[in-house]
């Protein structure tokens, strides 16, 4: 949910927001792979030309991507405390650090006894992908979403084997625009 359309007693309070973005176009391949998930067999699939064009436009659920990372990224600058803004590919790069990181952020940090014990690589064990993926292969949501739905790979730079040279470029240039001026680099 874009920050603008967040309900006034969120931004009102002290709660904590955390943000994690991810390169657009792994997110364009992950809402490609979630939308056809969800059509089921019972509608048509979605083509990746469809797809992308729909992201490119901002047709697709929370709006345009680009204005949607923007917008937290630069509350998170203003609002340190209020929201940690984080990338999809620095967590996967170096968990353990971003789990500290997230634990100091909501204020509660790990303590050295936590630590000695290997509570933060427990963590990232229960956490990691491949184990969520495999606890929700089985069951729904309560509006019937299939939990399976909500886990594919995880792999950063996947979109390599979907978008064409041309679309690449394209969300490389989109991206660019939006994100000029700002200090964010979304690595592929």
């Amino acid at each position: 949910m874009p920050y603008t359309s967040l309900p006034q007693s969120i931004l009102d309070t002290r709660c904590r927001i955390f943000y994690m973005c991810r390169n657009p176009k792994d997110v364009l391949v992950s809402l490609f792979h979630f939308a056809n998930n969800l059509r089921g067999k019972s509608h048509n699939v979605m083509t990746f030309e469809e797809a992308f064009e729909m992201f490119t436009k901002g047709v697709i659920p929370n709006g345009l991507y680009w204005d949607h990372v923007k917008g937290y990224y630069k509350i998170g600058l203003e609002q340190p405390t209020k929201i940690m803004f984080l990338t999809y590919e620095d967590m996967k790069m170096d968990t353990p650090k971003y789990l500290r990181r997230l634990a100091k952020f909501l204020g509660y940090p790990f303590t050295e006894d936590e630590e000695a014990k290997g509570m933060v690589e427990e963590i990232v064990s229960l956490c990691s992908f491949d184990n969520l993926s495999e606890v929700n292969k089985h069951g729904t949501l309560s509006i019937g979403i299939p939990n399976y739905a909500f886990f594919r790979e995880g792999k950063v730079g996947d979109w390599r084997k979907h978008l064409t040279t041309e679309m690449s470029q394209m969300v490389d240039q989109i991206t660019k625009e939006k994100f000029d001026g700002l200090d964010l680099v979304l690595t592929d």
